[in-house]
């Protein structure tokens, strides 16, 4: 493809009115800050800050259940389904510093199934929110058991919080575990057995 020209295409769609005013609230940061916003390295900032908030923050338009019952299938399969290592990248509610991981969830079917492309865009959905850890895993519990009323769902997720790391205690290496059960995962065996396979490297 010598001498061919590869261009790259952002799309932001993005409301023109928010996007104005958490750029001048962001600017005004700047200067509480002790910043110049008029120098030449941050004259851009308040505007990329405003799309990357708004990019971060995009659960909020989104339906989690909606998305699931766009590919709920009909299927007579009753064992275990596990879509594991999920990356979670979202907002600690509380001082708005990032908090990153890995989302482990697993179900039962009865009677239906969905995408397991699907599963991952819940946990995206629901990660792309300010959040804290212990909500976000029941969140995807519920979204899961209301749409596709399954004989159990099991949901784990294992986070570094930034805001323990960066400020605060400041402990680099801490990890925060939280899980959620409900039906048949409910069993001591079945939840061992979920447990077994998602610390367990098949591949």
């Amino acid at each position: 493809m010598t001498g061919e020209k590869l261009t790259y295409e952002k799309f932001e769609d993005y409301n023109a009115d928010t996007i104005e005013k958490l750029s001048y609230h962001y600017r005004e940061i700047l200067k509480l800050l002790g910043e110049n916003p008029d120098r030449e390295g941050l004259l851009k900032t308040p505007l990329r800050v405003a799309k990357s908030v708004l990019f971060l923050n995009q659960g909020y338009t989104l339906d989690p259940e909606e998305i699931l019952l766009s590919a709920r299938f009909r299927e007579d399969y009753r064992e275990m389904v596990i879509v594991k290592d999920i990356e979670i990248y979202s907002m600690c509610e509380h001082h708005m510093i990032p908090f990153i991981g890995k989302a482990h969830v697993a179900y039962i079917p009865d009677k239906y199934i969905t995408g397991l492309s699907k599963i991952a865009r819940v946990v995206e959905i629901y990660a792309r929110r300010l959040q804290v850890q212990e909500r976000l895993t029941m969140q995807i519990k519920h979204a899961i058991n209301n749409t596709l009323k399954p004989l159990g769902v099991a949901v784990v997720i294992e986070a570094q919080h930034l805001c323990m790391s960066m400020r605060g205690i400041q402990k680099q290496n801490s990890v925060t575990t939280t899980s959620d059960f409900i039906g048949a995962f409910e069993r001591d065996k079945t939840r061992a057995e979920f447990l077994h396979l998602i610390s367990t490297r098949l591949h």
